[in-house]
């Protein structure tokens, strides 16, 4: 039994079929490839805490800003930590911070953690107005059940 067309015709589109369908598969792979590192995962500090991402990694940590966390440092690095009220992370920025940066108020800090822990920012993003989080941080507020709705999450219990 001949597994072949017997068509001519039939036979050189099944033979551009064979060579086209590796190049395709070849050029679908090394696009993917090519583009890992070009994805930037979003953790809430308790997921990075359960997953710990590796260090060097570039990952986005979103949260809340810690109340009495923000430290200026003599090197004009920023310090402060991001927390979502169940666990919290330290993170270090060189560079000017958005203007609606406080304490209290959703922050997305894109970089990667070092070998101690400490995250070390790259860039540094604010929500813009009373009525706007980051959406990646309602979410994360809203999964751990912190979210009150009215755009700011609910006080933590004493």
């Amino acid at each position: 039994m001949n597994l072949l067309p017997v068509s001519r015709k039939a036979r050189r589109r099944l033979l551009a079929v064979a060579v086209a369908a590796p190049i395709l598969a070849a050029a679908v792979g090394l696009s993917l490839w090519g583009m890992r590192d070009a994805v930037v995962f979003f953790y809430g500090p308790s997921e990075a805490q359960a997953q710990r991402p590796a260090a060097g990694r570039t990952i986005r940590l979103g949260g809340l800003v810690e109340t009495g966390s923000v430290r200026k440092l003599a090197n004009g690095d920023v310090s402060f930590r991001v927390t979502d009220m169940k666990a919290a992370f330290p993170v270090r920025f060189r560079g000017d911070l958005p203007d609606l940066f406080r304490e209290g108020q959703g922050v997305i800090a894109e970089g990667a953690f070092d070998a101690a822990g400490t995250f070390q920012a790259r860039r540094v993003l604010a929500r813009h107005d009373e009525n706007y989080m980051p959406r990646e941080v309602a979410d994360a507020l809203k999964a751990k059940g912190e979210w009150r709705g009215d755009g700011a999450p609910r006080n933590p219990a004493p």
